[in-house]
């Protein structure tokens, strides 16, 4: 069976990081844009953080942008995370996703910008999510 695996969640206090990983099961991450993607209590969806299959170029969010930063680590076959400076809007749980489609350039933002059903119909796979709580 396919599925995406998330790891690295849990609690920490305003200002610290944490380290997110994807990993697939049973397939490889290598040719897929992978997005993560959170969502907290009451609030929709959304994309946070998107790596391209096809030429690794990367989009943040500009809630995420400067503090978090997403990498492919092709030894290990996962798409990691790295979240420094957290802040409480960041407590959510954080979801990866793989999409089959070729993006290049900036056009990785249209993974990211996905919302609702067009979000859904368009991953291949998605992950069960890992719990983010930042709060001292």
């Amino acid at each position: 069976q396919f599925q995406l695996v998330e790891s690295g969640g849990g609690l920490v206090q305003p200002g610290g990081s944490l380290r997110l990983s994807c990993a697939g099961s049973g397939f490889t991450l290598e040719h897929y844009a992978i997005g993560w993607f959170r969502q907290a209590p009451g609030k929709e969806r959304e994309g946070i953080s998107c790596i391209s299959g096809s030429d690794d170029n990367r989009y943040y969010a500009d809630s995420v942008k400067g503090r978090f930063t997403i990498s492919r680590d092709s030894a290990s076959h996962t798409v990691t995370l790295q979240m420094n400076s957290l802040i409480p809007e960041d407590t959510a749980v954080y979801y990866c996703a793989a999409d089959p489609t070729d993006y290049y350039g900036p056009t990785i933002q249209r993974m990211c910008q996905m919302t609702g059903t067009a979000l859904n119909d368009a991953m291949d796979y998605w992950g069960k999510g890992t719990l983010v709580t930042v709060s001292s």
